[in-house]
């Protein structure tokens, strides 16, 4: 069904005299090459039929989301929203009904010679509609596929969000399909989908299989997350080959890295970069994967020149953490590691004072890439392990919450009352555009940090008091650990920690002031321009299924005593605390305004930088 000529012109329509179709100059392979972020043409119209209440609305679109996630451009028509313009000069009478899905199959039409995937959502009771609607396809060379939403009356008329059921049995509603008004069921539909008792997901899922047997979305576009381990089948067989194989030690941050791409953290990566993955990163951000995929950082293993020369022709390695084997490294490929021009690139400075720069200076000479095969799901034994859900697992979460929106909270540091003000305010402006239950992930990063940062055990008690004090709300809320190390690379790493939320299901990022940045290590001045971050992330392409949610200012206000977002216009009515003067009291045991921690939050941070006083 799918199409391959430039399209056909439709027919004349009847009551209209001297129309002459007028065929484009640009052809349909044309359009797609240049519409959505994978090539190819897709346009096409899924018809999603059915009773009032049976979930077309609902379905057309989640569809509509997860395919503009994946690259895949379309656009959903509803008919509610359809009569509020287009159609609003008709009734209900038989012949309106009738015109109605005409005029909608015609625009249908156009959005699908368009090259986009046009999803539309409308009862159309009778069977001659839909076939007429179907017609107008087929006479333009493009696949149509009717989907019939099948719920029974009695689901559809107990949902009954607009009240419209209890109308039409009140006599107040004339002619209402279901009731008084017949509802033809498709005799032959492309698919069916029972929305009593399957999910929306599942029937996402359905949908989308389909597109994917007749070309329209590509088999490998879907795959959201590529873990790297061993399959239990094959587990026994090789760690046996990996105990036969040479082996390089790793480092703890390396092993970090191993944790990330094992998970999926970095999909579609399978392994450390080889040298034209690292190329694409460092020069484009991005990898070019069958459209462009977001990732802004190279995820690189160095090795010294000695394992390099004890190595070379060995078809794969095993890598070793502690003296014990964690992964084997298929195919490697081996190139310069030119760590000037990567920090330069990726950091903007080669200050090796700067701590992250300081360890890519002291590593090895070479980078070694390859295909990673994990033996098993990296553990610290640190009692945080419960916490470090991969993205999977936080999908499965997701799915047992019901969540119908996920935003994502990343910090390195402790909450304090103006982050919670950001995550509240942002849960406040899903639920007003009609989410039902948006949870929030709050993902603290886990991986390496700076010396001079709070260390991740404290951060998480700081977090569980947050929650215990219900700042933020724990019904609502999952705390999990982020498994990446901290680059301190600004505008640059924060196009990373946004796209990794985005593999693991979230679909809205809160941005923050100076998104990974610290001072420069000389000058002290910002190394990044504090609000680029934010602009950067709106703009960087590939990361079509996340939202942005920018960062709003907030200080103390001091009459309301409370956190608040700032108002240059009443200047003067704000402190701004900054983490220098938190620290200073936190060491001195003193209290912070009223207001500006929750007060068990706060005692677990006095509790950290007493104790640091007294190590000292």
């Amino acid at each position: 069904m799918s199409c391959k000529h430039p399209g056909k012109a439709p027919a004349v329509p009847q009551g209209s005299t001297n129309v002459v179709y007028q065929a484009h100059h640009v052809s349909r392979r044309k359009r797609g090459q240049v519409v959505g972020t994978r090539g190819g043409f897709r346009g096409c119209t899924v018809w999603l039929t059915g009773l009032s209440g049976a979930g077309k609305t609902t379905i057309g679109f989640a569809l509509e989301e997860y395919l503009v996630s994946h690259g895949i451009p379309c656009y959903s028509l509803d008919g509610d929203n359809v009569r509020h313009g287009l159609n609003k000069n008709l009734g209900f009478s038989a012949g309106d009904r009738e015109e109605n899905i005409r005029r909608i199959a015609e625009v249908a039409r156009l959005f699908a010679d368009a090259g986009l995937v046009c999803i539309t959502s409308f009862i159309s009771p009778f069977a001659k509609d839909r076939q007429n609607a179907r017609k107008i396809h087929e006479a333009a060379g493009l696949p149509f596929f009717e989907i019939f939403v099948d719920a029974p009356l009695n689901i559809c008329e107990s949902r009954d969000v607009k009240g419209l059921y209890k109308k039409a049995r009140a006599g107040e509603i004339k002619g209402f399909t279901g009731i008084d008004s017949e509802y033809e069921k498709p005799e032959s539909p492309e698919l069916v989908l029972k929305t009593n008792v399957a999910s929306v997901s599942e029937c996402i899922q359905q949908v989308v299989e389909l597109l994917q047997t007749q070309n329209i979305v590509p088999p490998g576009s879907i795959k959201d997350v590529l873990e790297l381990f061993v399959p239990e089948n094959k587990l026994n067989s090789v760690r046996a080959e990996a105990e036969m194989l040479p082996s390089i030690e790793i480092t703890k941050l390396d092993l970090q890295w191993v944790q990330v791409l094992s998970e999926g953290w970095a999909t579609p990566l399978t392994g450390f970069m080889r040298e034209a993955e690292y190329l694409q990163v460092i020069h484009f951000g991005t990898l070019l994967n069958d459209g462009v995929v977001n990732l802004s950082i190279p995820i690189v293993l160095p090795i010294s020149t000695e394992d390099k020369e004890r190595l070379e022709g060995c078809e794969a390695l095993a890598l070793s953490y502690a003296g014990r084997r964690v992964a084997v490294l298929k195919s490697p490929e081996y190139f310069e590691h030119r760590k000037e021009e990567r920090c330069a690139r990726i950091w903007g400075t080669t200050c090796t004072k700067h701590p992250h720069i300081k360890m890519v200076m002291e590593s090895g000479d070479w980078l070694v890439g390859g295909d990673l095969l994990v033996l098993e799901k990296i553990k610290w034994n640190d009692g945080l392990d419960q916490y470090r859900l991969t993205p999977l697992g936080l999908k499965q979460k997701f799915t047992e919450m019901n969540a119908d929106a996920v935003f994502a909270f990343q910090l390195r540091n402790p909450v304090h009352n103006g982050h919670a003000l950001l995550m509240q305010d942002t849960r406040r402006q899903l639920l007003e555009r009609g989410y039902k239950n948006p949870v929030l992930l709050l993902h603290p990063l886990g991986g390496w940090t700076k010396d001079d940062d709070v260390p991740l055990e404290w951060r998480m008690k700081q977090h569980a008091a947050v929650l215990e004090e219900q700042v933020l709300d724990p019904k609502s809320t999952i705390v999990a650990i982020f498994p990446s190390p901290m680059l301190y690379a600004g505008p640059t790493e924060v196009q990373w920690h946004c796209r990794a939320r985005m593999i693991a299901g979230a679909n809205f990022y809160i941005v923050g002031r100076d998104p990974a940045g610290m001072p420069h290590p000389e000058t002290k001045k910002d190394l990044y321009e504090p609000t680029q971050g934010g602009k950067v992330l709106s703009m960087a392409p590939g990361l079509t299924s996340v939202e942005i949610i920018p960062f709003r200012v907030a200080a103390y206000n001091k009459l309301k005593r409370a956190m608040d977002f700032y108002d240059p216009k009443r200047h003067d009515d704000f402190d701004f605390i900054s983490g220098t003067r938190m620290r200073k009291l936190a060491r001195e045991g003193e209290n912070p305004p009223d207001g500006f921690m929750a007060p068990k939050a706060w005692k677990v941070l006095t509790e950290y930088y007493q104790s640091l006083e007294k190590k000292n």
